[in-house]
């Protein structure tokens, strides 16, 4: 990736925590990262979306960028990993079961996440729907940034943790941004 995502205030030390107040630059490096892999995955991305904390916009985040990138086959994308890490898209993996995660960034100072998930499957619908209910429910999206602030000040050097009390808040929201997203009450 290039160094002029730098200046848009990207970047954690690998393992930490530190979230910051929502910035319109992470829109743009979203989008630019965005087009950035549809060029090099052509057809082995079905789409691809800024997702996560820092596409939601009134709330804090961790200053990294995270992507969804849908596929409708995994060994698409992973034949493509030696493209990818020549343009700063280190493999790490699978992160979670059903997804591979690569990360961009300088040495530890990681700067993006990118999630290669099936397309339309449970994981694609869930990164959707969490951000997309999150813009819409602006007092959700509140008490999901102070929790995350709470949190980053009691785990600054522990991510793992992090994301763990996060987890609960999470599911729960999911419910809700799923029943949101069918047309039902919240």
């Amino acid at each position: 990736m290039s160094t002029g995502e730098q200046t848009a205030g990207l970047g954690l030390l690998r393992g930490t925590v530190s979230v910051k107040p929502h910035s319109t630059e992470w829109d743009a490096a979203g989008r630019q990262t965005a087009a950035h892999l549809k060029a090099l995955l052509g057809d082995a991305a079905a789409d691809i979306q800024h997702i996560g904390s820092t596409a939601v916009r009134s709330i804090c985040a961790k200053p990294i960028i995270d992507l969804a990138v849908g596929v409708t086959a995994f060994d698409a994308v992973l034949s493509k990993n030696e493209l990818l890490a020549a343009h700063g898209f280190r493999f790490r993996g699978s992160d979670l079961p059903g997804q591979y995660l690569y990360v961009c960034g300088d040495g530890d100072i990681i700067t993006h996440h990118i999630h290669a998930v099936m397309y339309q499957s449970k994981e694609w619908n869930n990164y959707l729907n969490l951000r997309d209910y999150l813009n819409c429910h602006e007092a959700d999206a509140q008490a999901y940034s102070a929790l995350k602030e709470r949190l980053a000040a009691e785990y600054p050097a522990d991510r793992i943790t992090y994301t763990g009390r996060k987890s609960e808040w999470i599911r729960g929201t999911l419910r809700k941004a799923e029943a949101w997203r069918k047309g039902g009450a919240v």
